[in-house]
């Protein structure tokens, strides 16, 4: 199981080397809305104050936390630069049928 933090944390990363790649190239997509949805376990541990964690599982591993609880949750997440007023670009290469 991952905790949610780093796939959250993991998609920033990767959406930040998209940026940076972005900026020698040609064509450029602006960066709108990621859905993402996904299969958690909760976990409240019985201390007292504690916090519910969420654990997002891997590929396949609904089906042997049949002993925990398993939600599916679906996240919109809109993506935005510090000190920009608009969305960011990406990058892609065009093919060669590509305008």
């Amino acid at each position: 199981m991952i905790e949610l933090t780093s796939v959250i944390r993991d998609l920033r990363e990767e959406l930040s080397r998209a940026i940076v790649a972005a900026e020698d190239e040609s064509l450029h997509f602006e960066l709108g809305p990621i859905e993402l949805e996904l299969s958690v376990a909760l976990e409240r541990s019985g201390q007292a104050g504690a916090k519910i964690r969420f654990w997002v599982l891997e590929s396949g591993a609904e089906a042997a936390m049949s002993s925990v609880s398993v939600q599916r949750i679906s996240l919109a997440l809109q993506p935005a630069l510090a000190g920009r007023d608009r969305p960011p670009f990406i990058s892609g290469r065009a093919d060669a049928h590509e305008q």
